[in-house]
């Protein structure tokens, strides 16, 4: 089982002062966030994405990703590629942080990635919900 899922963290969100709901406090990962379940993880992946068209004008895949994973971390092209492939979402069209229809692919491809499996989506909606609420 990968790092994300043992730590209910989909996106593999780094620790840092930024505290979500149903985050573990003390995480027992010194370097990733936990969740108290995976819901609580795709919130703070929907959360965060938010936050980067709201805070930082990021508002395509392409723009999501290369802050989510840099280059200087990862194979971000390939992972845009995927998401943008997954989805059906141009990586260079504008996505609305705020909609389910755009969001909840985008985040799934994402976890995919992150994981190495297919999401579950009855998670993923759940996360939805959670953030949407």
């Amino acid at each position: 089982m990968s790092r994300g899922l043992r730590n209910c963290n989909p996106g593999n969100i780094r620790q840092s002062r930024s505290k979500f709901k149903g985050e573990v406090r003390p995480s027992r990962d010194s370097a990733f966030k936990q969740f108290e379940s995976m819901a609580y993880g795709y919130r703070a992946m929907f959360v965060l994405l938010d936050t980067y068209r709201t805070r930082y004008g990021l508002s395509t895949i392409r723009q999501m990703i290369s802050r989510w994973a840099p280059p200087t971390e990862n194979f971000t092209e390939g992972y845009i590629r995927f998401v943008a492939d997954h989805t059906g979402i141009d990586a260079d069209a504008m996505v609305d942080s705020r909609s389910e229809r755009d969001m909840v692919p985008i985040v799934a491809a994402m976890s995919q990635i992150e994981n190495g499996t297919k999401a579950t989506m009855d998670d993923v909606y759940e996360g939805w919900r959670l953030f949407a609420e």
